[in-house]
Order: C-alpha cells, then structure tokens, then sequence
C-alpha cells in the first residue's frame, strides 16, 4: 500500500493549482444562477454522471434553489486510466424520463464523446430536453459531438485532477483544479 500512497503524491506533486477552490465555489455559485434562472419552473430531473460528477453535483444541488428529482447514470470511458475507450453503461437512471427536462451533470467537457452518448442516450429513453451542466469545459481546440448549455469554468487542454476528475483513479476529493505538468 506505501508504494501507492507514494505514487498519489507523485501525482499531485507533479501538478500544478490551476483553479483555486475560491474559484471554484464562485464558478458554482455563478452556475446555480444560470440554472435556476432557465430551468426553475420545469421540474426538471438533475442526473449526475458517476463518477466523477459526483463532487460537482455534491456542491452544485444545494445551490439550486427549485424543486427537483434527483438520479444518476454510470457511463464511463476512462476506467482509471487517462484515456478514453468504448463507453461502458454501468447504471441507466431508474426514473421515468419521459416528456421530461433533464438536467444532465458531469465534471468535465473533455473530447465530448462520453457527454454526447450520454446525452444521446437520455433522449433515446424519451427525455424531452437535455441540459447539460459541466463544473469545466477543456479548450481542445477543435469541435467537440455537444456543448455544454452551462460551464462553470474553461480548462487549458492538459490533464486535470481534483472537484471530482481524477489521474488514475486518484485525488477527485481535491477542493481545487490542478493540471499534470507536462512530460
């Protein structure tokens, strides 16, 4: 177990802070006014993309101050890892999404690819309208399958780790935003 404590260590000693958790919990506070102020009277469903959404949604429910339903999806592409392959649906949400708006959260707009099945998905199990609400959106640098209808923050195009998004299944509990340096 010593050499993967040490090897989380490396990792976050091998990052640099790119968004402090201040930051952080202003870009939420901006976002849960942007949400409110489209979606308040719609009773939407907020589903939060496990797992790395999961930190995000923690900070971002309470601030949004309208009656919601509340449930989740499981779709993965990473694994773990820090690159994306086939997307796995562990878990589909157990609410009835037709004729709804759902209110769709993840982490991160990375590549898209994860958000646009996901979205996709949601729309296939008759959900009327999909909002998506990321804490950060990559600049890549080239079109992405989605956009995000609220961002919280725009991310350079390195790694990151922390408010949920992990290297190597590490640090999503991290208050910040930190960037791998690079290699």
């Amino acid at each position: 177990m010593d050499k993967r404590i040490n090897d989380a260590w490396a990792i976050l000693n091998n990052a640099d802070l790119i968004v402090s958790a201040t930051q952080v919990e202003r870009a939420l506070d901006r976002l849960a006014g942007q949400i409110g102020d489209a979606l308040a009277d719609r009773l939407p469903v907020a589903l939060c993309i496990m797992g790395g959404a999961v930190v995000f949604a923690g900070k971002l429910l309470p601030r949004l101050e309208f009656p919601l339903e509340f449930d989740y999806l499981h779709a993965t592409r990473y694994r773990d890892g820090t690159r994306g392959g086939e997307i796995e649906w562990a878990v589909l949400p157990r609410k009835d999404l037709a004729g709804r708006c759902v209110l769709l959260m993840d982490d991160i707009l990375d590549e898209g690819h994860t958000l646009a099945a996901a979205k996709s998905k949601l729309l296939e199990l008759g959900a009327a309208e999909v909002r998506i609400a990321v804490l950060a959106d990559k600049a890549i640098g080239r079109k992405k399958p989605v956009q995000a209808d609220f961002v919280g923050l725009t991310l350079p195009d390195r790694y990151v780790l922390g408010m949920g998004m992990d290297a190597y299944g590490l640090w999503r509990n991290l208050p910040g935003i930190y960037a791998m340096k690079e290699q």
